[in-house]
């Protein structure tokens, strides 16, 4: 694991997989999730497929700058500002976390990668690919939503056992919560067995856990607002998978969001809740790895047509340079004279080269 500081002085944990030659794949994970939520299998699938895989924390949560500094906002005093149509003020915006992605790409001079973002991760992905699509080569968003009005909102039970997070200071609890809250929201058809759910708890509180860091999160996502004129700017290629026993951001948000972008392949898969279980790992890496590879063809196509524009508009650019082309009297004697004066030699040798 290492770290970068971007300009705004927040320190990111990340790993980085793969060979750095290879076309990069950045995963952004979602609400108060730590980088190992993507799934080691996963990671390694996609190296295997020619792809470097870079994971990271995001700020607030895991070996990431903690932003304690806020404090404590109220999250109904931000719903209730956003639901006036007004904007609130909030420690920091999904557009701040969109900007630590772009500070990270900087830092390992990542030019552009294709995104991959579940739940709060989507979204930053969303972002990032409408408002920076020199960078962003294809957008794959899991499990994630536009929070258009109107679509269903998450269970009331969820929500209310989310509110109930223990104070970091008491191990078993933090571990026994982060298991009931994986089981809540697991995938009826993938569930991760009693060693599963442990470990991954267990990980997720030796990397510490913040739950003012958690809110403020979600502060930022519900400042957000409605994406979906964002959405609608996108022209990448994208993927949207979700589930359909989500019962955190139901089906329909995921079926809204690929409703919002152009041409966007929606991938509903029958069982799949709000996780990333181990035994859906095969499915996810299959469906990841044929949209990767046609998004990363059609960029190399992208990047082939604008070198031969350049070279076109070069060749233009020194033809009209030419004393020939400024002075077709000068071109007229210069046919009439043999030998050529030297000059003319040298500009027909340059033209000759290019």
């Amino acid at each position: 694991m290492s770290h970068i500081r971007t300009p705004d002085g927040i320190e990111l944990a990340y790993e980085r997989m793969g060979n750095p030659a290879d076309p990069a794949v950045i995963l952004i994970m979602g609400l108060g999730a730590q980088m190992r939520i993507w799934p080691d299998s996963l990671c390694q699938a996609l190296v295997d497929k020619g792809y470097q895989v870079v994971r990271f924390d995001n700020r607030d949560v895991g070996r990431s700058s903690q932003m304690d500094h806020h404090g404590n906002p109220s999250l109904l005093a931000t719903w209730l500002v956003t639901k006036l149509k007004r904007k609130a003020r909030v420690p920091y915006t999904l557009k701040d976390m969109a900007r630590d992605v772009l500070a990270l790409m900087d830092e390992l001079q990542i030019d552009s990668a294709h995104l991959v973002g579940a739940s709060m991760g989507g979204m930053i992905a969303q972002i990032l690919a409408a408002k920076h699509k020199k960078r962003v080569r294809s957008l794959t968003s899991i499990m994630s939503s536009a929070t258009s009005p109107g679509l269903p909102d998450a269970k009331l039970k969820v929500l209310l056992q989310l509110a109930k997070r223990p104070t970091p200071f008491n191990r078993e609890a933090s571990i026994r919560y982060t298991m009931r809250m994986n089981r809540l929201i697991g995938s009826p058809a993938y569930p991760m067995d009693e060693m599963e759910l442990r470990a991954l708890a267990e990980t997720s509180f030796e990397r510490t856990t913040n739950p003012t860091g958690f809110k403020r999160q979600l502060v930022a996502i519900t400042a957000a607002g409605d994406r979906s004129h964002l959405l609608r700017k996108i022209k990448l290629p994208t993927l949207v998978i979700h589930g359909t026993d989500d019962p955190l951001i139901p089906v329909r948000m995921g079926e809204d969001t690929a409703a919002a972008i152009r041409k966007a392949k929606l991938k509903v898969i029958q069982g799949m809740g709000h996780d990333l279980p181990p035994a859906l790992v095969p499915q996810l890496a299959k469906m990841m790895g044929k949209h990767l590879k046609k998004a990363e063809k059609r960029w190399k196509k992208k990047l082939e047509k604008e070198r031969l524009r350049a070279m076109e508009e070069a060749a233009a650019g020194t033809s009209e340079n030419s004393p020939a082309a400024n002075n077709p009297a000068a071109d007229s004697a210069t046919q009439s004279t043999t030998p050529l004066p030297p000059a003319a030699e040298v500009i027909e040798l340059r033209a000759g080269s290019s």
